[in-house]
């Protein structure tokens, strides 16, 4: 039974919720600039507050919950003679197949994920935070919610501070305000964390690369063979970030890649 919570992400998901609340229900309770704003009556700042909060946690488990982008045995199976030959296999990697699938033939920047025990499609990491794959189908609303998650993180940075009052002592102060500082000593953390995730992240959806990719590069078959500042995927940065957040679809990458790739390969 704990194995299975373990698995399904549920201690994960309810650690991140009941981290969530705990913190912005300190923020509501303590003097912060909350508090005042509630009891002059002013609720606009405290509402908003609320919603970003609120939407936070709904992007986090959306983007949890979601389909990362799992590769169908019987869609690759079905389409994998019309791919090798619409595809020069000269200048083309072939397809792999799966080592742990067995049965699937990965398309190119597919990943099989140990933790998750599926291929992925545009495979970037699986992050333990949210218990899930991050790809083709929900890296974009991953770094949506990384964007929501730092608004809140900055603001509840900014709340935090406000409610931190002078003492006499060094003890005294430590006392009065304990609980605030813990609160704003977690909210720091995951603030600078936060920061690292989007900024690392956007470079690379910039460059239209993937995590996996930029880390072992020198180990995958399509791109081991290209320089260290080439990349057979990059259109531009308009064009990845327009493909990337206004596109949805499934990406063929291996047309891109005999479009791009050098002659060596």
């Amino acid at each position: 039974m704990v194995q299975k919570m373990f698995r399904s992400g549920f201690l994960v998901r309810a650690s991140h919720t009941l981290i969530t609340w705990l913190t912005t229900l300190v923020l509501f309770l303590h003097n912060t600039d909350l508090r005042r704003c509630e009891e002059r009556g002013e609720l606009l700042l405290p509402v908003l507050f609320f919603l970003v909060v609120v939407l936070s946690v709904l992007l986090y488990f959306a983007v949890s919950l979601m389909d990362p982008g799992f590769v169908l045995t019987d869609t690759v199976k079905g389409s994998n003679e019309e791919l090798e030959s619409m595809i020069p296999q000269t200048s083309t990697p072939r397809l792999r197949r799966c080592g742990y699938c067995l049965l699937q033939q990965q398309p190119m920047r597919a990943k099989h994920c140990q933790t998750c025990k599926r291929c992925v499609r545009r495979f970037d990491h699986h992050c333990p935070w949210i218990e899930n794959c991050v790809g083709e189908r929900n890296h974009r609303w991953f770094i949506v919610y990384l964007l929501v998650q730092l608004l809140a993180l900055l603001w509840a940075l900014h709340i935090a501070l406000s409610g931190i009052s002078a003492s006499l002592t060094w003890a005294l102060w430590f006392r009065v305000n304990g609980v605030l500082l813990a609160a704003l000593g977690v909210v720091g953390v995951f603030s600078v964390v936060v920061v690292l995730l989007l900024g690392c992240h956007l470079y690379l959806v910039s460059i239209n690369c993937t995590t996996w990719e930029f880390m072992s590069r020198h180990r995958i078959s399509y791109l081991k063979h290209c320089g260290d500042e080439e990349n057979p995927f990059d259109r531009g940065v308009f064009c990845n970030l327009w493909d990337f957040f206004c596109v949805c679809r499934t990406v063929m990458w291996e047309q891109m890649y005999e479009r791009n790739a050098p002659n060596s390969v």
